[in-house]
């Protein structure tokens, strides 16, 4: 275990202290431990002729899909058994794989770490504690749920002692919303609002034509896509709604992309949160313990910034996993940040296709695990 713990404790330095010149040196690390320790992602290497010896740059190492997390076992060998790994669930797939993915973390602190350490500069830049309204189940109530963890950070670390949470896996109590809301807007003090996008599609409803006006400071940080939408919200419908209805300037708007295959997340950048971007630019601002790239769909090449492409990203908090993942949507970078585009229509997805063949065809299925 003393490898395990030294590369554990490399990168939780460098999440509480980021150098960016070592990132490359501890990602390179950060692979030669997954490579030895994850059996589905070294057999997924050496299917592609990667092996140790190959590797000499970051930029070398093999992305591996999403999808692999719903049809193979991702494993951490050295963590198979420890009791403190949280299991994270996915929410499912508009494709129509019946399976649902399946994120072991072993070492949840580094979760913690970087999910608080990115919140912070993100969404609290002023750094004050507030009254939190989640419109999200937080982990006492959904466990399997790795934004229900992060909402529960989020409120142990930056929220008021009347901070709130108004939902469960199976509704959403519009009703205390709105009423949390209308006291918020009497007393006069900033809240925060945390939610997918589809939560506050309803909460917009709710507050129907009677809309409320917050305190200045207000913020709010939405999550997610279409699920459980009618008549899908764009980004920038949300936050005209959000100013319209409850007063909450556009620049406090905070749209973050995240997913339970990683343990980093990005948030807009607004002249909220980044003084020197401009109101007009929204692009996604991963931390410093995270690289996004643009991959070719056909062959898997790095794309220049600027150039359309499957999103991949290198997460140094997946270290207890697969740091090395590309998505199903496409986007581009620029100046170190991500515009995503939307999810690939199916006949775009080679690369995503190409990641899963390889994990299942050496044997890698999943077993054992709940579909």
């Amino acid at each position: 275990m003393a490898a395990d713990k030294r590369i554990y404790s490399q990168v939780l330095r460098f999440i509480a202290e980021p150098e960016p010149e070592r990132f490359g040196e501890l990602a390179l690390e950060v692979f030669r431990y997954q490579f030895a320790h994850v059996a589905a992602y070294r057999t997924f290497c050496l299917s592609r002729a990667v092996g140790l010896s190959t590797v000499t740059d970051f930029t070398a190492i093999p992305f591996a899909s999403t999808l692999a997390f719903k049809h193979a076992s991702v494993i951490n060998d050295e963590q198979l058994r420890d009791p403190a790994a949280l299991t994270f669930k996915t929410s499912g797939t508009t494709k129509g794989y019946g399976a649902r993915g399946i994120h072991r973390v072993p070492d949840p602190e580094i979760y913690r770490a970087s999910a608080i350490a990115h919140m912070r500069r993100m969404l609290f830049p002023d750094r004050q504690r507030m009254p939190l309204l989640a419109l999200h189940p937080t982990a006492d109530r959904m466990p399997e749920s790795s934004l229900s963890w992060m909402l529960s950070w989020c409120i142990e670390n930056f929220g008021s002692a009347s901070s709130l949470c108004v939902a469960t896996p199976k509704a959403l109590d519009h009703e205390s919303a709105v009423t949390f809301l209308r006291s918020a807007e009497q007393g006069g003090e900033p809240v925060g609002l945390l939610g997918t996008t589809a939560a506050f599609a309803r909460l917009f409803d709710a507050i129907g034509p009677c809309p409320v006006r917050l305190p200045a400071g207000s913020r709010l940080m939405d999550t997610g896509g279409v699920k459980g939408q009618t008549i899908p919200l764009k980004d920038y419908e949300v936050r005209e709604s959000a100013w319209r209805l409850m007063g909450i300037e556009p620049i406090c708007a905070i749209n973050e992309y995240g997913m339970t295959e990683l343990c980093s997340q990005l948030y807009d950048a607004t002249p909220f949160n980044c003084p020197a971007i401009t109101a007009e630019e929204r692009m996604k601002l991963p931390p410093p313990w995270m690289r996004a790239v643009a991959l070719d769909p056909v062959t898997l090449r790095h794309q220049q910034d600027g150039q359309v492409g499957l999103m991949a990203f290198f997460d140094l908090a997946n270290v207890g996993s697969i740091s090395a993942i590309m998505t199903e949507d496409f986007g581009y970078t620029h100046r170190g940040m991500a515009t995503i585009l939307g999810r690939a229509a199916a006949s775009d997805a080679r690369g995503c296709a190409l990641g899963i063949e390889q994990f299942v065809a050496d044997g890698g299925r999943r077993s054992g695990f709940e579909g």
